[in-house]
C-alpha cells in the first residue's frame, strides 16, 4: 500500500525541538513533509500573510522526508504545504509539539491549533500536540508514547468530518502520567496587564503580561485532566456558532421599522 502523506508544522518555528521530535515520530507512519515558520509565531492564531510575498526555503531532503521553512504563519505553512509543496491533500496534518499548553481558551490564540483547524476546514484529519512547558529546552520525553497512540488511532479510525484533535500533555515525568482523557474544552480567561516602560527617547511602550485563570473545574475538562496528570484530548471544529442561543434570539422582534 502507498504510504500516508503526513504534513508536519508548528508555531514555534522550524528550529524548535518539539517539531524535530514530532517529525521523527511521523517518519514511522508515512512520507513526511515539514513546512514550518522560519521563526517563532506563537500567538498568531489564524493569521495569514497578505501584505508581503510568501517564500519557501528547502532545509533538507531525503527519501520520504523533506523539510521546508517559510516566512509566513502556521496557517500559511499548511496552505503552502498542501498547494505548493505537495500539490495534493495530505492524509494527515500534525502540528507541534508545542512548547506550552493550548488547553481551554488558549486554543483561540494558538498558532499550533490554527494550523490544525486550517486543515480541518479542508476536511483533512489533523492533530495538535502541546506540552504544558513553555521552555525551549522542555523535557519532551514523556510525549512520544502519547503522540504514537493518538496518531495510530487517527490513522486507523479517521476522524469525524471537519473535526480535529487538541492534545495537551502534562509537564511531568512519563511515570507520573495516569493515562488519556477525552475531554471538553475548559473555561477560563487571561488576567492581563501591560508593563509600561519608557524607551531612551522617553516614549511609552508596553509589554503584555498576565496569567491564565481557570473558571471551571469539572472532571470532564482539559484543565482538570492536565492538573491531575492526564493527557487531554479535545475534539474541536471551526464552527463558532452558539447553537444554544439561536432559539433565544429567534424570540427577539428583529424587524426593521
Amino acid at each position: 500500500m502507498e504510504k500516508p502523506v503526513i504534513l508536519v508544522t508548528n508555531d514555534d518555528g522550524i528550529h524548535a525541538p518539539g517539531i524535530d521530535l514530532l517529525a521523527k515520530i511521523m517518519r514511522d507512519y508515512g512520507r513526511v513533509v515539514v513546512v514550518a515558520p522560519q521563526e517563532p509565531m506563537s500567538g498568531m492564531s489564524h493569521a495569514v500573510t497578505v501584505k508581503v510575498p510568501l517564500r519557501l526555503r528547502l532545509v533538507s531532503k531525503e527519501t520520504d522526508f523533506e523539510r521546508y521553512s517559510c516566512n509566513g504563519t502556521p496557517v500559511d505553512a499548511v496552505k503552502l504545504g498542501q498547494r505548493v509543496v505537495l500539490r495534493r491533500r495530505p492524509d494527515l496534518v500534525v502540528s507541534g509539539i508545542n512548547h506550552g499548553t493550548n488547553s481551554a481558551i488558549n486554543i483561540l490564540y494558538s498558532g499550533t491549533m490554527a494550523a490544525v483547524l486550517e486543515a480541518s476546514i479542508e476536511g483533512i484529519p489533523a492533530i495538535g500536540f502541546s506540552l504544558s512547558d513553555y521552555s525551549f529546552n522542555a523535557d519532551l520525553s514523556a510525549c512520544e508514547t502519547y503522540v504514537r497512540i493518538i496518531t495510530e488511532s487517527v490513522l486507523k479510525h479517521g476522524l469525524p468530518g471537519f473535526t480535529s484533535l487538541n492534545v495537551n500533555i502534562p509537564a511531568v515525568a512519563a511515570s507520573e502520567i495516569k493515562g488519556i482523557k477525552i475531554c471538553k474544552q475548559g473555561k477560563g480567561a487571561w488576567v492581563e496587564e501591560f508593563d509600561e516602560r519608557k524607551d531612551p527617547r522617553d516614549r511609552d511602550y508596553y509589554w503584555l503580561t498576565g496569567a491564565f485563570k481557570s473558571s471551571e473545574n469539572g472532571h470532564d475538562t482539559d484543565e482538570w485532566a492536565l492538573a491531575h496528570n492526564y493527557v487531554s484530548v479535545v475534539p474541536v471544529h471551526f464552527d463558532l456558532t452558539a447553537h444554544h442561543a439561536i432559539s433565544e434570539l429567534k424570540k427577539w422582534n428583529l424587524h426593521a421599522e
